[in-house]
């Protein structure tokens, strides 16, 4: 798997990860996220889909203004992880086109409807295809010299860095479900 460790120092930037990846290492970075996320949740029963874990450091600034320190439920962080990297991908293909980035491309299944653990399993089976797809349909010789800057602080991204800017955002959310699933288990006893 991707280590992040160099771009959360401030060490590496995005577009220093993102040059010498192919679409071949996406591909395989994608099924190796998901193949992560699915073991955080393998032995995950229904109930811990729903289970409030204790969050003292729960800060959404993103959302709605009253659920800014709502702890979220695995299933709420797999909704909102598995919609940022397909909104990554969808994004990146438009750049790997060589089509100009404009506004968003995010659909985010409403967490509260997630109630079940083959929910949650779903929802990763369903993100991995979606990620594939979106990269299979990359043209041969992609625009990676087209690029644009989601956020000020990250700079100009090609295609590479805008897919990667996903499994990043991923990747930040995997000691969250670990810990979710660790309370969620003790819970059970």
């Amino acid at each position: 798997m991707l280590d992040f460790s160099a771009v959360k120092s401030g060490s590496l930037s995005f577009a220093d990860m993102a040059k010498g990846l192919t679409k071949a290492d996406l591909y395989q970075s994608t099924n190796e996220m998901i193949d992560v996320m699915q073991e955080i949740v393998g032995d995950a029963v229904d109930v811990d889909v729903t289970f409030v874990p204790q969050d003292p450091n729960a800060d959404d600034t993103f959302g709605k203004p009253e659920d800014a320190n709502l702890a979220w439920t695995l299933g709420h962080v797999v909704v909102h992880a598995t919609a940022s990297s397909e909104e990554s991908a969808a994004l990146a293909l438009e750049l790997a086109r060589g089509l100009p980035v404009e506004g968003r491309s995010r659909y985010e299944v409403p967490w509260e409807s997630v109630t079940s653990i083959a929910q949650v399993r779903q929802r990763l089976k369903e993100s991995r295809r979606m990620r594939l797809a979106l990269l299979d349909a990359w043209p041969d010789e992609p625009h990676l010299e087209n690029t644009y800057s989601p956020f000020p602080q990250i700079g100009e991204l090609n295609a590479v860095g805008r897919f990667l800017l996903g499994l990043f955002h991923d990747a930040d959310h995997l000691d969250q479900l670990r810990e979710i699933m660790r309370q969620a288990r003790e819970a059970r006893g």
